[in-house]
This record gives C-alpha cells, sequence and structure tokens, in this order.
C-alpha cells in the first residue's frame, strides 16, 4: 500500500448505518477501523452506543477495530488523548499495508484528528 493514502472518513448519527457501511468497505478494500466515538471508549456501555460488535465478526473475514472497549467507565479521557490513541492507531495499521477508515460520529473527535 502507498504512504500516505487518504484516510476514508464514514461520518454520521447513530443508527445511521455506519459500522455496517463501514464493516463491508473494509472488507472489501482491506481495511482496518478506527473508531471515533466518544462513547464506544468505554467497556460496559454497549447499550445505547451502538458498538455493534457482532458487525466486525460476523459476514465474512473478520475486521480489526481500534479505540473500542479500551477504558473502563470513569476512566479520564480527552480528545487529545483521542489525537494520540488515533494517531498511533493509523500509523499501526499503515504500517500493516492495511486502508484506514475512520468510523464515528463524534464530531469533536474528527475535528480534531482531520
Amino acid at each position: 500500500m502507498e504512504k500516505n493514502k487518504p484516510i476514508i472518513v464514514v461520518l454520521g448519527p447513530t443508527a445511521s448505518g455506519k459500522t455496517e457501511l463501514a464493516v463491508s468497505l473494509a472488507r472489501f478494500i482491506q481495511g482496518e477501523i478506527i473508531s471515533a466515538d466518544s462513547r464506544q471508549i468505554y467497556r460496559g456501555l454497549s447499550i445505547g452506543t451502538g458498538k455493534d460488535l457482532d458487525v466486525y465478526q460476523n459476514g465474512g473475514v473478520p475486521v480489526k477495530y481500534h479505540l473500542i472497549d479500551i477504558l473502563d467507565v470513569g476512566e479520564p479521557y480527552s480528545v487529545a488523548h483521542f489525537q494520540f490513541d488515533a494517531l498511533k492507531a493509523i500509523e499501526k495499521v499503515e504500517a500493516m499495508g492495511q486502508q484506514v477508515i475512520i468510523c464515528g460520529g463524534t464530531g469533536l473527535y474528527l475535528d480534531a484528528l482531520l
């Protein structure tokens, strides 16, 4: 994969089909998904956050994802933490020769990253 390939962003409100679209795309173009959702980072907050973790595993080759279920509820996390973690994840995905797909609906996170 070429260096500095454009990053694909799937953005929209909760329950709009972002995850299914991003996973289908990742399977088609050999990508990995980096979540840009301020709630999905927390373990135990599956109800109401639309994690849909089964979508990543079912229906074909499992798709790797990043920045989901990385913290316990109550642990502090800011947009600066997200920037750092997302940039690390982007570097890791690109180093593996995979396409980066950012998927989420937290506009502040997306603004800070892009």
